[in-house]
């Protein structure tokens, strides 16, 4: 049986808007979206091919009115989310929603590490979808922390779940620390920069050509808030919005010639770790 404990194992939105976000997402990303709702939930399923891979949920009223905006949350498998979500108030944590059954699914709570970046835990009842494969299209191919303070962060999420530092970048805005889990190399955290507010998680979906997308970003009503960036490995990355406000990024190759590929040389960077 595969151990999923420490792994990125699910994504949701939470959104103002589920019809709008559907339409959005699946012009830009490519996804398949199907409901899945059944009483007392509304529940969007996004598939990639044959693999799920994510879901869209209603931002609660309530919710709403306590300051929360529309978001990217990600679930991280864990072996036991009751003992994890001790855990984390133990190490300086605050679980927002204790340990909860999604009846004949799964086992949530969702929580803020101690700057208040926001995750989720998750444990499958029976098995659960296909695991992510982080190279394909439709997939979060990257997670990155933009922290108050990166360390501490690593010291914690190491406590939490065993992420393992891997390599470390020196870069124009500071240190990016890359983290691995079970072997694998699957984000890097880095100091936020002092325009944004808060420290929050964000997540890389995999594209094919990166200016076509961003062009079905803009023209499906999202922004571009920086990007195309060059990385080292080749690829191509922007981050943006979609009309909601939720921030997301992307990352694919360049295949045509196009506005942004004519764009200052100087706002490419020479690594992740640039903003």
């Amino acid at each position: 049986m595969v151990n999923f404990h420490g792994c990125f194992v699910w994504y949701e939105l939470m959104t103002t808007d589920v019809e709008a976000a559907k339409v959005f997402y699946t012009k830009v990303v490519g996804w398949g979206a199907q409901d899945v709702s059944t009483p007392g939930m509304t529940y969007t399923l996004l598939t990639a091919g044959t693999a799920s891979v994510g879901g869209l949920v209603e931002l609660r009223v309530d919710a709403r009115t306590t300051g929360p905006m529309p978001r990217w949350i990600g679930y991280v498998g864990v072996d036991d989310v009751d003992a994890t979500a001790d855990r984390i108030e133990r190490l300086g944590g605050t679980v927002r929603v204790p340990p909860t059954d999604v009846p004949d699914i799964s086992r949530v709570s969702i929580f803020a590490d101690p700057q208040m970046a926001t995750l989720a835990l998750l444990k499958w009842r029976n098995p659960g979808p296909q695991s992510a494969e982080p190279s394909q299209p439709g997939h979060v191919g990257w997670h990155e922390l933009l922290a108050a303070d990166p360390e501490a962060a690593m010291v914690f999420y190491g406590e939490l779940f065993g992420w393992q530092r891997a390599d470390t970048h020196i870069g124009p805005m500071g240190t990016y620390q890359l983290f691995s889990a079970a072997g694998q190399t699957i984000g890097g955290m880095f100091t936020k920069p002092p325009m944004v507010p808060d420290p929050f998680w964000l997540y890389y979906f995999n594209i094919g050509d990166i200016d076509a997308a961003a062009q079905r970003v803009r023209t499906g009503g999202g922004q571009i808030l920086e990007g195309p960036l060059e990385m080292p490995s080749g690829s191509w990355i922007a981050r943006c919005t979609d009309p909601q406000g939720a921030m997301f990024a992307l990352e694919g190759k360049r295949s045509a010639i196009g506005y942004f590929a004519t764009r200052d040389a100087s706002e490419r960077r020479s690594g992740r770790w640039h903003w």
